[in-house]
């Protein structure tokens, strides 16, 4: 049978990886890889990861499976950092995936399951893989307008002009904040306006939440998902502990399912816990465990936010610098919208061919729809990128 299979498409971030390792230049800058780095190029180990791995090699006596579910302490404390006490805990159905693509697949998957005939209706552009699991899962996918390219910030208007087409029932995915990959995003009337139309238009929401910590602060980060979690009958979360806890390779993940019907809880906790039996069986626990130690404990939480907190600060420092340097350079303030961006990507807008040119002229790697990622830059790299991006005549 494997002589039937097709090729399939390489992950352009992942091409990208590969000629970057292959391009000799010392001068060579990283923006195209999705992870945080620091200033040496390092994407390091929390403080208090590494406290909490220390603590439960002590203290842990099995590595027997973990319910279908996950560990309910896992859920329970997750629920409390993204929603706060904007929902009551028992109209909560939550499931511990591996990472945030696992939580985003297994949404997908009872989308499917629960609404054939529902669209998913995303942002253009959104993450890659969003579409590419839609596909693969077999869902119809629209897009809706987001980016404005000419000021690089959100394009309300024309995104809920986009949005009152949906057909009731279908759902609406957001990124909760941080949007990959442009870097802009809505403010807190925007989100009021939207749930309205949601709620106007009998729409269903789904939002990715993936670096609540990176923008503007753990709670202002949150406040459109608590927003929208608080206001429509049914809400999808997904939500990743890759990002602001540093654990990308514990493929660390939750799903939540919301609704403002109490007694819907146990159908969708079942029916979360059927469909990772169906996937993966029990997901993982030990990248959930550390998660889970951390923000149970009031010395390694202040530490983990403190340290949080310093990537962040981190990344709007170098937005605010790049910015600063491209106005000096091109003697106009149309970069601005660098400083203005939060989380670790922003869109420069440009073309394919102007990305190329600066990979090929001075080793400048994005990914080809100018997605740059703010966190493969130091203070030093700042001017080197800047004078890439004026030369090519971005």
């Amino acid at each position: 049978m494997f002589e039937t299979l097709k090729p399939q498409p390489a992950d352009k971030i992942l091409a990208l990886m590969q000629k970057f390792r292959e391009d000799p230049r010392d001068s060579k800058i990283d923006l195209g890889v999705g992870v945080y780095k620091n200033a040496e190029g390092v994407t390091p180990v929390m403080r208090a990861i590494k406290a909490a791995e220390h603590k439960l090699w002590e203290e842990q006596t099995s590595k027997s499976y973990v319910g279908l579910a996950g560990d309910p302490a896992y859920s329970d404390a997750m629920i409390q950092l993204i929603l706060g006490s904007a929902v009551a805990r028992e109209n909560i159905a939550a499931a511990a995936t591996p990472g945030g693509t696992g939580a985003v697949r297994q949404a997908f998957e009872l989308i499917k399951m629960a609404n054939p005939a529902a669209k998913v209706h995303v942002s253009d552009p959104t993450w890659p893989n969003h579409i590419s699991i839609l596909n693969y899962v077999g869902i119809e996918t629209v897009t809706y307008r987001y980016f404005d390219r000419e000021t690089r910030g959100v394009n309300f208007d024309g995104m809920m002009e986009d949005l009152k087409k949906a057909s009731k029932g279908d759902v609406v995915l957001l990124h909760g904040c941080c949007h990959n990959p442009t870097g802009a995003n809505l403010n807190l009337t925007q989100w009021q306006e939207v749930v309205d139309l949601l709620n106007a238009n009998g729409l269903i929401p789904m939002i990715d939440i993936a670096y609540q910590g990176f923008g503007d602060g753990l709670e202002e980060d949150a406040q459109g998902v608590r927003l929208v979690a608080s206001s429509c009958p049914e809400v999808l979360i997904a939500a990743s502990c890759s990002k602001n806890f540093g654990i990308y390779r514990e493929r660390t993940g939750l799903l939540m399912a919301v609704s403002n019907d109490a007694s819907a809880q146990a159908l969708n906790q079942g029916t979360l816990a059927f469909l990772n039996r169906q996937n993966y069986s029990f997901p993982p626990d030990h990248g959930a465990r550390l998660v889970t130690m951390i923000l149970n404990d009031d010395a390694l939480r202040s530490d983990w936010a403190a340290e949080l907190e310093e990537v962040r600060l981190g990344m709007l420092g170098l937005r605010q610098q790049l910015a600063d340097e491209l106005q000096r350079l091109s003697g106009s303030d149309r970069f601005g919208f660098i400083a203005q961006h939060r989380g670790m990507f922003s869109l420069l807008g440009t073309s394919p061919d102007l990305v190329e040119k600066m990979r090929a002229d001075n080793g400048i790697y994005m990914v080809g729809d100018s997605r740059m990622n703010i966190a493969g830059l130091n203070t030093t790299t700042v001017p080197i990128l800047a004078e890439a991006i004026i030369d090519a005549g971005v």
